[in-house]
């Protein structure tokens, strides 16, 4: 792989089939040396916000990389956290489309060896782009390799650009590739996390999850609520999403619970105009399910919309409403074909 080689752009409707899972999947955070199962990676860097269809390109070029060698090196991803934009502007809420937990699924799906978590601090920030390279990348983990995206800026003040990584790259020993960037479609605008952000925004779920080549999904535990949803026949597992930007209505969804089932079911986001204009909060209500899910760390994916949050003039209103979105619900959900994060068997066949 030679210094600053661009490559080309990936299609990402080419039907080339998911890449075979690693082993064993590692992941890092901290200090030091890596462990011996990523020692000497080549790595795709980034935030990776969504691990979207455009990040996938540099996911793609780093496995093709890592495997040049007998024996091929580790492929891992490397990101920070917090967020850079959170570290640099605490106080503005920011509408994340994966935390570190869903990037530990979506890069173990996605056929790489391990993740490193490098903490964004103000040691990190302040590294020039040359201290960068030669500090971090180079002497502290030991990497033999990066991949970047068009637009991947690093460094003291974002100073350092593709062209100065690939020249600083070259007089340090690793090699560099630069990936363009990704359209759906041939002259459309590139995919990228705003676009995501905008949609769920929107409430275009169907939108979003083509971007990201997957359904979106969001993490959680199961917390006790105001228990009006089993009064109206409506039991629902409860989430507090922390600074999400999706729209406020009524979605069809999936959720995987602990034990790793998935389950049909139809989720409202909003804060409850018929009864309290609270906290947003993320409400499921499961399909043929019982069972006591307080505490669960669960996962909910999003399928479709249905329909914007309302207020009603009762609860009896709203609950014939209710009836009308579970059956939209199960529709949506029947025709779905969009790939799932969740769902390993799904994953394993399919090209995202």
């Amino acid at each position: 792989m030679s210094s600053g080689e661009e490559i080309p752009p990936r299609d990402p409707s080419a039907a080339d089939g998911l890449p075979e899972r690693a082993a064993r999947f590692t992941i890092f955070r901290g200090e030091g040396a890596l462990p011996p199962e990523l020692t000497g990676a080549v790595v795709a860097l980034g935030n990776f916000d969504g691990v979207h269809r455009g990040h996938r390109a540099l996911l793609d070029a780093v496995r093709v990389e890592a495997h040049r060698t007998d024996p091929p090196h580790p492929a891992a991803a490397l990101t920070f956290e917090p967020h850079p934009r959170a570290y640099f502007a605490p106080d503005q809420p920011m509408f994340r489309l994966t935390g570190p937990a869903a990037k530990e699924i979506a890069f173990a799906h996605l056929g790489l060896d391990g993740m490193i978590e490098q903490r964004f601090d103000a040691s990190l920030a302040g590294l020039g782009p040359a201290e960068f390279v030669d500090g971090l990348l180079k002497t502290r983990l030991g990497l033999s390799g990066v991949v970047i995206g068009h637009d991947f800026h690093f460094g003291r003040g974002r100073s350092g650009t593709p062209a100065i990584l690939a020249e600083l790259c070259a007089r340090a020993g690793l090699a560099c590739r630069i990936v363009p960037a990704v359209s759906i479609q041939p002259g459309e605008r590139p995919i990228s996390s705003s676009a995501i952000r905008a949609a769920l925004g929107a409430g275009a779920v169907d939108e979003a999850n083509a971007l990201l080549g997957y359904r979106w999904f969001v993490l959680g535990e199961v917390r006790h609520g105001e228990k009006r949803g089993r009064d109206l026949g409506f039991p629902t597992a409860n989430l507090a999403l922390d600074s999400c930007g999706l729209a406020h209505g009524i979605y069809a969804v999936r959720m995987r619970l602990a034990d790793g089932t998935l389950h049909d079911g139809v989720a409202s986001y909003g804060r409850r105009p018929t009864f309290d204009d609270g906290a947003p909060l993320l409400e499921t209500y499961l399909f043929d399910f019982s069972g006591d899910l307080y505490g669960q760390e669960v996962a909910v994916e999003f399928v479709g919309f249905i329909r914007g949050e309302e207020r009603f003039a009762s609860a009896e209103a709203l609950v014939v409403r209710m009836h009308v979105d579970a059956a939209e619900a199960r529709g949506i959900l029947a025709k779905d074909r969009v790939v799932s994060m969740l769902d390993e068997s799904a994953v394993e066949k399919a090209d995202i």
